[in-house]
């Protein structure tokens, strides 16, 4: 739940890095809750459905802010996130080690890697 937290916290923040277990976290949250509003839906259908619809729209901005970072990890832009397979592929993939141009690596802050996988100490 912290994760899902994390993300919310970042609401429109659409600068840095998010690492897979931050994105894929905030995805099973925000599917866990939908399911159970679902299930509430099923049960007080007019109730239900408009939590559905206030929790959905309240979670656009985080779930495209979370997409942009995530693609920030990998070192494409978060405009990838609109290419469907692609940027599945692009979330599953381990982010890349040490700096790039989004920001520093969140797995690892402030270890810097080399070319060659060493670590370099400032």
């Amino acid at each position: 739940m912290n994760w899902f937290l994390k993300v919310l916290k970042q609401y429109a923040d659409f600068n840095g890095r998010a690492r897979r277990k931050e994105y894929w976290m905030f995805i099973l949250f925000f599917f866990i809750i939908y399911i159970v509003l679902g299930v509430i839906a099923g049960i007080m259908p007019k109730v239900g459905l408009a939590l559905i619809g206030i929790f959905y729209l309240g979670m656009i901005v985080p779930i495209i802010a979370v997409s942009c970072r995530r693609m920030h990890d990998v070192g494409k832009s978060g405009w990838y996130q609109l290419i469907p397979i692609y940027s599945f592929i692009l979330a599953v993939t381990e982010g890349d080690k040490g700096d790039n141009e989004y920001g520093s690596d969140p797995k690892n802050p402030g270890n810097e890697i080399d070319q060659m996988g060493i670590k370099t100490d400032d």
